[in-house]
């Protein structure tokens, strides 16, 4: 399903792309595009960033714990 997506805006960014190059295209509404295409990403950008600071805090705790149990390991052979 994805690919198809990417397919069908390829082809209308083929087609826009063709319609300016042929001087038939209305700014305006190419930079409606653009900013509802911007929002997204940072929007997306936001939540991806926020998404991986949990996992490294998770990451984070789960090292020290690891540690823990390895100094228990080492402490049991001594």
């Amino acid at each position: 399903m994805v690919e198809f997506l990417k397919k069908v805006t390829d082809w209308v960014l083929q087609k826009e792309e063709e319609a300016a190059n042929n001087c038939k295209i209305d700014v305006e509404d190419v930079q409606k595009q653009i900013d509802v295409v911007t929002e997204k990403r940072d929007k997306l950008q936001k939540e991806c960033e926020e998404n991986l600071a949990e996992l490294n805090r998770i990451l984070k705790r789960l090292e020290i714990i690891k540690a823990k149990g390895e100094s228990c390991d080492t402490d049991d052979n001594g």
